[in-house]
């Protein structure tokens, strides 16, 4: 039988990827390279996207970075239209570009609202609906990065949950509309992952607001960039062949106690400023 976990199992795959310039999805960008795949990091900052496709290449991997807003369905259906042009049809898609920042929901203006929601379910639905003409079919992969938020309703929170849960529904939908075509969808659902710009965000009073968050997670640590590349890898994996439509959380367990510490601290360090 062959090894599903042998070095290069992604060899030969062209994977499209948003909101890889930075965090969870850059170092999934960096797994998924270093086993074989082209990847096309695309972004709205520039730099950033070429910065990261820079870097796969100089650790020996192929790369590149391009510039469009997710929010903008017409540039961003363009720019994956030339990642086709250079690359060839689309193997693994994963929409990651998301926005976040703490609040109550009586705390934010009706934009900032829609600007998540904007960013994250409509952003992954904007590229879902660009690559699907170019996905490999059948073979083809789409992924879209969650959070415990989709299923954890958590105080300054709303807009995110809100989201979430959008693109969870989204992704089971497709799993259903999309299957019967070879293309199978899936979801990752993070809890808090250190080293990023999201982990900043929620723990806004430092080492204070970890050790709060951290009473409500039974491992009682932050999950690892890695450890969410690694479960990224396994589901573009013919390992997970038959592992469709549904979405995994990867949280240490916090999704099994709940929010009330989290979103207490996250209250907490609002209400003090």
């Amino acid at each position: 039988m062959k090894d599903v976990f042998a070095r290069d199992i992604l060899q030969g795959r062209h994977a499209v990827i948003t909101g890889a310039g930075s965090g969870i999805c850059q170092r999934i960008a960096e797994r998924f390279a270093a086993q074989g795949a082209v990847v096309n990091i695309i972004g709205r900052n520039l730099e950033k996207a070429q910065a990261a496709a820079q870097g796969i290449t100089a650790a020996g991997g192929h790369a590149h970075g391009w510039s469009a807003d997710v929010r903008d369905m017409e540039a961003l259906q363009a720019t994956v239209n030339a990642c086709v042009d250079r690359c060839g049809p689309i193997d693994i898609v994963l929409a990651g570009a998301a926005g976040n920042f703490v609040a109550e929901a009586m705390g934010m203006s009706a934009k900032a609202y829609r600007t998540v929601i904007e960013i994250d379910l409509l952003g992954s639905f904007h590229l879902f609906r660009a690559s699907f003409p170019h996905l490999r079919k059948p073979g083809a992969h789409v992924m879209a990065i969650s959070a415990v938020q989709a299923s954890m309703p958590t105080a300054a929170q709303s807009h995110v949950g809100a989201a979430k849960a959008g693109i969870e529904h989204l992704v089971r939908t497709l799993a259903i509309e999309w299957g019967p075509l070879g293309i199978r969808c899936n979801a990752i659902s993070p809890g808090p992952v250190a080293d990023t710009e999201g982990f900043a965000r929620l723990a806004p009073g430092g080492d204070t607001s970890w050790e709060r968050m951290r009473e409500g997670i039974p491992l009682g640590r932050a999950a690892q960039r890695d450890e969410i590349a690694d479960l990224a890898l396994f589901l573009a994996s013919g390992a997970a062949a038959y592992i469709h439509g549904t979405t995994i959380a990867i949280d240490g367990g916090q999704s099994n106690l709940g929010s009330l510490p989290f979103g207490a601290m996250l209250l907490d360090s609002l209400r003090r400023t």
